[in-house]
């Protein structure tokens, strides 16, 4: 957008005047934005906020326009600039949490959003969007605690008893998520409901059901998050690598930041020693959980694979102090140390790894011995 301006001169050097309102700057951007002419409006925002640098409106719109075009970095400062003019407003720390959110950023997502659900109990989109970040996180008992107290409150909303459901079939507590399921299945046949059914005989070991629930899943609603990944596992567990692979790459078609997907399709790549191609799944997938123990391991492997040997031996070290029992990511530290020529600690791990893997054995061994039959 052109601004009239008024050319002036000063001893003989032209100066470009104020336009004749400057509230006229946002009132036209906002025009644009409400026109869905994104890239204008958010000129029109900055042009704007050159003059008024800490207008709340024009922050908060000016982070919405950003966050439409996945310019999510962006968007998280301008809303935070927004929050300095405006502290503890709702709708830009809700706003703030999706662009955080949509960007794989979890924990702080998690954190607004905690803030808001406590200073509003009320707000269902908070709520639910919490939820979901719990569940990306693997955080499943923290589904519980936020959802199981508000059942009455969501008692006709698919997405609560999806989320409850789930959280309770991958908190293994199966019994509980069977009624969630029963709610969805209730309503219409649903990817819903088949993903469920398939978690919970996936729980129970029974994965040529669970491959053909999610097989279901996946062909009444292709577009349900995280529905390739669960397919995926299930083909994982049963033999089939290939068709595993094809079914992770579908889930990151739509959503790159599922954890499972980047995780394992990232892993069978690493078995076909597709080292560059796997590392920036395995590097993707730690983002989205730091904590996790799988995460840490395969990329630790990954950058052994690739030499980088002083990367991947302080990352196994903090995770076996993380996970003693961890015995593979002791086998892979003893190969590590020999690599770097240092023997004696080489010999050290591979101790601890014939000591926990004679426990593991002496545990089998107890374990079948309990359930033998009288004579």
């Amino acid at each position: 957008m052109r601004l009239r301006v008024l050319a002036v001169w000063l001893g003989g050097v032209c100066v470009l005047a104020q336009p004749d309102s400057v509230e006229a700057t946002l009132k036209r951007a906002i025009e644009l934005h409400q026109a869905g002419r994104l890239q204008d409006a958010i000129a029109g925002y900055e042009q704007y906020l050159s003059q008024r640098p800490s207008h709340f409106l024009a922050l908060s719109n000016l982070g919405a326009a950003l966050a439409s075009l996945g310019r999510y970095e962006e968007a998280i400062r301008r809303y935070r600039e927004a929050l300095a003019a405006a502290p503890g407003h709702a709708g830009v720390r809700l706003n703030l949490a999706l662009a955080y959110y949509k960007s794989a950023q979890f924990e702080p997502a998690v954190s607004e959003l905690e803030s808001l659900v406590a200073a509003r109990a009320g707000d269902s989109r908070a709520v639910l969007l919490l939820a979901d970040c719990y569940l990306r996180q693997g955080e499943y008992r923290k589904i519980i605690e936020l959802l199981a107290p508000r059942e009455a409150d969501f008692s006709q909303d698919r997405a609560f008893a999806y989320l409850l459901g789930m959280a309770y079939v991958l908190d293994r507590r199966t019994e509980l998520g069977q009624r969630f399921i029963e709610r969805i299945l209730g309503q219409r046949p649903s990817a819903e409901a088949e993903l469920l059914l398939g978690s919970i005989l996936r729980m129970g070991g029974d994965h040529p059901g669970a491959r053909k629930h999610f097989a279901r899943a996946v062909e009444l609603n292709p577009a349900l998050p995280s529905v390739h990944a669960f397919y995926g596992l299930a083909l994982l567990e049963t033999g089939d690598p290939e068709g595993a692979a094809r079914q992770f790459r579908r889930e990151l078609e739509k959503n790159p930041h599922d954890f499972d997907s980047n995780l394992n399709l990232g892993a069978l790549l690493r078995q076909e020693r597709k080292l560059e191609e796997a590392r920036p799944l395995l590097e993707h997938a730690l983002r989205v959980r730091p904590k996790s123990p799988a995460a840490r391991y395969q990329l630790a492997a990954l950058y052994a694979d690739l030499g980088r040997l002083d990367e991947a031996r302080g990352m196994l070290e903090a995770l076996v102090a993380d996970v003693p029992s961890f015995v593979e990511a002791h086998v892979t530290l003893a190969r590590v140390y020999y690599r770097l020529k240092r023997k004696a600690d080489g010999d050290r791990q591979q101790a601890i790894v014939r000591k926990l893997t004679a426990q593991k054995e002496g545990d089998t061994t107890e374990a079948n011995r309990s359930e033998a039959p009288p004579r």
